[in-house]
């Protein structure tokens, strides 16, 4: 451009002799920092773009991963055992006496006095009690009496028959007479046991006086006293005294029928008693009812039971815990099950992860295990806690064991 296009423009071109360097050089510095701006501008732009698509794959691929091991479904597994021989079923009952009777008088008359009362320890045949019994006393005297008439007429009996028998030889009396002789002489013979008999009753029936007890044992119930009337044969409802062995004592449980044919005479057992803790005491199963009670679908089973020190006391109520038998079934986790409507199916997993869903049939229910006894085979691995969801052919993956301790720890 020259100076006259200048001077047309009204521009003054930098003459660097005119001594004005310093404008143009400022013009030029602002040029170079309006480059370096733009270039620290469009360098920021791009990082930040690619910043912002790195973020976005790494999110995609992050994305990709978790909905991969979410897809993945993950199970805890059980194998399948034998059937446990440690199994117990605690079962109610309550304490008797090996032996318990209640006593009642043979004789009537008015309680004369008591000599033992509840609680006391008595010895086979010690004295309980004595009975006044004034009419069998006389009775007793009415009886040698008549007995004594009777020994009085076999004695004349005897001699007529012996002088009619001398008589006999003389020819003097007949046959018939002779005969008759003979048996009123048999006759008061007989006589004579008669009495005799009798007196014997009666001296046994006075016996019976005296009440004393049929076995060794404590007196539990005293339900007379002294002036009481005492009926001959009252029966249980009137009742003296009531003695009862506590050394052993007896259990009667009711096994249900599925356990039934498990428990057999000699199996050791374990009674417990709730205001007894910490004391179990071991008895025996000594007989079993060999029959179930078709009302209540159970068996009677008698269990023997020591008291040497007689801490346990009869009619207490207790816990029988009754172990069973080992069985050939096997046995599984009731958490195992999937109750569907087409039946019972537990989910089995192979070597590979698949599912497959198989049915079995159960025996009994063990509480935390159920026996089953088809459709399973040994060490077998099932699927814990089945998901509804869960069809042939899934493919699973087994937690590991710190994932799962990690699962229950978390809240």
């Amino acid at each position: 451009m020259t100076e006259q296009r200048h001077a047309a423009l009204g521009i003054h071109a930098i003459d660097a002799a005119d001594g004005e360097p310093g404008e143009h050089l400022k013009r030029q510095q602002v040029v170079r920092r309006a480059k370096v701006l733009t270039v620290v501008v469009l360098v920021l732009l791009a990082l930040g773009a690619g910043r912002t698509v790195f973020s976005r794959l790494a999110n995609a691929k992050a994305l990709e991963t978790g909905t991969a091991e979410r897809a993945v479904q993950y199970v805890k597994t059980t194998t399948v055992k034998g059937g446990d021989a440690s199994q117990t079923i605690a079962l109610p009952g309550t304490l008797q006496g090996q032996v318990q009777s209640p006593i009642a008088a043979r004789a009537s008359g008015y309680l004369k006095r008591w000599t033992k009362d509840i609680g006391s320890t008595v010895a086979k045949g010690e004295l309980l009690a004595e009975i006044e019994t004034p009419e069998i006393d006389q009775q007793l005297s009415q009886a040698v009496a008549a007995r004594q008439q009777a020994a009085a007429s076999l004695d004349l009996a005897k001699s007529t028959l012996a002088r009619w028998e001398g008589l006999r030889q003389k020819d003097v009396v007949s046959q018939q007479e002779l005969d008759e002789r003979r048996s009123a002489a048999t006759q008061a013979l007989a006589n004579v046991a008669a009495a005799d008999a009798n007196v014997q009753r009666l001296r046994q029936t006075e016996g019976f006086k005296r009440i004393v007890a049929p076995f060794a044992g404590v007196i539990t119930r005293r339900n007379v006293d002294v002036g009481d009337l005492i009926d001959a044969g009252g029966g249980s409802s009137r009742a003296l005294f009531v003695l009862t062995q506590v050394d052993p004592l007896r259990v009667y449980i009711n096994v249900p029928q599925s356990y039934a044919q498990l428990v057999k005479p000699g199996q050791k057992v374990v009674v417990t008693q709730g205001e007894l803790r910490g004391q179990p005491f071991e008895g025996t199963v000594a007989r079993t009812g060999a029959s179930l009670d078709a009302s209540t679908r159970t068996m009677q089973v008698e269990v023997a039971l020591p008291n040497p020190q007689g801490v346990l006391l009869p009619g207490a109520y207790v816990q029988v815990q009754l172990p069973l038998r080992a069985t050939a079934t096997l046995a599984v986790p009731a958490n195992t099950l999937l109750i569907r409507a087409e039946g019972i199916r537990v989910a089995v997993l192979d070597a590979q992860g698949t599912v497959a869903l198989r049915p079995v049939k159960i025996g009994r229910n063990l509480g935390e295990t159920v026996e089953v006894l088809d459709g399973l085979k040994p060490a077998e691995v099932l699927v814990l806690n089945p998901p509804d969801s869960l069809a042939n052919g899934d493919k699973v993956a087994v937690a590991p064991a710190t994932a799962a301790s990690g699962a229950k720890d978390a809240p």
